[in-house]
């Protein structure tokens, strides 16, 4: 099967799925997911899972990639904060939808593999950064949205002071031992309101930055 078929049957599996932003639907056809899965299993590249990376992480499955893309309800005018850059398919599919990307990375070597498929890729609207995920990048901010691809116990305070008023944080939380969820995080003038999505299975968000990776 061709890699164009795989990727037209993913996409009518997202459709199946509930996906319904069209915009979504054509930036995630638009960025090749073979370009930043590890190479013995450049043949899943289409499936939809999960797959490992370097450093113990993963890509995530591309219903989740399109859901919470989907969730953050970008517009093209949008500066968007990314925790946990990993391969660097979901800020490709987040740079195709917004105006500017940002996004932070613990792992140094898998920052610099992600840079280097951007750079490969053309996309000149990502800003990386190699820091701690759980402080944000607050010389960048306030962000228009902001998501996170790693479980945190509790939403860090630093993502809710860097977002704008009218903003989306997309973020998951273990709230409980063994237990995930996605939440959609709004901020007005009178506060931030809730939204639970799904159940979900991350890495856990870690602080700090590793002495090497």
């Amino acid at each position: 099967m061709t890699e164009d078929r795989r990727k037209r049957q993913l996409l009518q599996s997202l459709r199946e799925q509930g996906i319904r932003d069209e915009r979504v639907l054509a930036a995630i056809a638009d960025v090749p997911r073979e370009a930043f899965v590890e190479q013995p299993f450049a043949d899943q590249a289409y499936a939809d899972q999960a797959l490992p990376i370097a450093c113990g992480q993963t890509i995530s499955q591309p219903y989740i990639v399109a859901l919470m893309t989907e969730a953050l309800r970008l517009e093209p005018s949008h500066r968007v904060m990314e925790v946990g850059t990993g391969s660097g398919y979901q800020a490709a599919v987040l740079s195709k939808l917004a105006a500017q990307v940002f996004t932070i990375e613990r792992y140094r070597s898998l920052a610099e593999t992600a840079g280097e498929r951007f750079r490969r890729l053309g996309l000149a609207n990502i800003t990386q950064q190699v820091g701690d995920g759980t402080l944000g990048m607050p010389d960048h901010a306030p962000f228009d949205r902001i998501i996170v691809t790693a479980a945190a116990k509790e939403v860090p305070q630093a993502y809710l002071d860097q977002l704008a008023i009218g903003g989306i944080l997309v973020i998951p939380v273990e709230e409980r031992p063994g237990r995930q969820d996605l939440w959609r995080i709004t901020r007005d003038e009178q506060g931030f309101t809730h939204d639970h999505l799904i159940a979900v299975r991350f890495v856990p968000l870690v602080e700090g930055v590793p002495p090497q990776g």
